[in-house]
């Protein structure tokens, strides 16, 4: 069910895309602080949203694959509040934040889809919030873990979970091998 509502909200934002865009590793589309005027629709490769903190740590917000909708939360905003990045080679679709608006005041038939994807993506975001207020390593991977239903990630993608959990990779790595002996 939520999977064909999310088919049909791609199939409307594809209809209101005015243009594409293709982002090379390591660009940005765009940083904390940029006037807000479209939303994207990941159409190949993947996109983090990123929040650095005072220290300099990196906290990923979203990571968005094909078919995602990034930076949904901002469309009620002026302004972005994080940075968006192409973590590998990515192509988007570019859907005006005056078009996405005028498409939810005028249909329902889209309006209701969309707040129904929108709930999730709380969810998740307060579960988020919960794991970053831990206050050990140890902890907060607990956390992440009994959200993601215990599986421990392969040894490549460590590196991104510390950034999602607000540590170094480093500590990560000191308490995935304690972990294991």
């Amino acid at each position: 069910m939520m999977q064909i509502m999310l088919e049909q909200i791609i199939e409307r934002l594809m209809a209101l895309a005015v243009d594409s865009r293709q982002l090379p590793e390591g660009a940005y589309l765009f940083h904390r602080g940029d006037t807000v005027r479209a939303i994207f629709v990941v159409e190949a490769g993947r996109l983090e949203l990123v929040r650095r903190q005072r220290n300099g740590a990196a906290i990923v917000l979203q990571r968005g694959g094909a078919g995602t909708v990034l930076a949904e939360a901002s469309i009620y905003s002026d302004r972005y509040h994080c940075d968006a990045l192409a973590a590998v080679a990515s192509s988007l679709l570019v859907v005006p934040k005056s078009a996405f608006l005028g498409a939810l005041q005028a249909d329902a038939v889209f309006a209701d889809p969309w707040a129904a994807h929108l709930a999730p993506a709380v969810q998740s975001a307060r579960t988020r919030a919960e794991i970053l207020s831990l206050r050990t390593v140890a902890e907060r991977l607990d956390g992440w873990l009994a959200w993601r239903t215990g599986v421990v990630p392969a040894k490549g993608a460590w590196k991104s979970i510390a950034a999602e959990i607000g540590v170094s990779p480093e500590a990560l790595y000191r308490e995935m091998a304690k972990r294991r002996s």
